[in-house]
């Protein structure tokens, strides 16, 4: 599984001129799932999203992690990610999970960050999305579970 996350101070996504998921300061996640990915990689990743500390405290130093700030995640699936550029000039996407695993997983990780205390907002599965956020920072990190 691989997350691009980037701190914002705020984000939104738009399903059909319909915004299906918005928040204020916190996390915007690209989330990506490949073949073996399972619930043990959601939770992995899960635990190490909310409890990175990638927030300034008051001396301006990242010592604050999003529960700390009791910030807000916008999670958006993103099957992208798994894309592979090494040969000729179209992204191969073999690499990326079936819709249905895929789903199944990027599902269960945004319950695991709920279970976890977290506001998660998302787009809609599969659909073409508007993603509109402003990078605080900016700060943008790649996580990956299979690291």
């Amino acid at each position: 599984m691989k997350v691009v996350l980037q701190r914002s101070k705020r984000a939104a996504v738009t399903v059909d001129s319909e915004v299906t998921g918005e928040i204020d300061k916190g996390l915007m996640l690209l989330v990506g799932v490949t073949h073996d990915d399972t619930e043990k990689d959601a939770d992995y990743l899960a635990e190490k999203i909310i409890n990175l500390r990638i927030f300034e405290d008051e001396e301006q130093k990242l010592n604050l992690s999003l529960k700390d700030t009791e910030g807000s995640i916008l999670s958006i699936s993103q099957f992208t990610l798994y894309g592979d550029t090494k040969k000729g000039r179209r992204p191969n996407f073999m690499q990326a999970a079936k819709p249905e695993q895929a789903k199944e997983i990027y599902d269960y990780f945004n319950d695991k960050l709920k279970s976890l205390g977290v506001n998660v907002q998302t787009g809609v599965f599969g659909a073409m999305m508007d993603v509109t956020f402003t990078n605080d920072g900016p700060v943008t990190l790649i996580l990956d579970s299979k690291v």
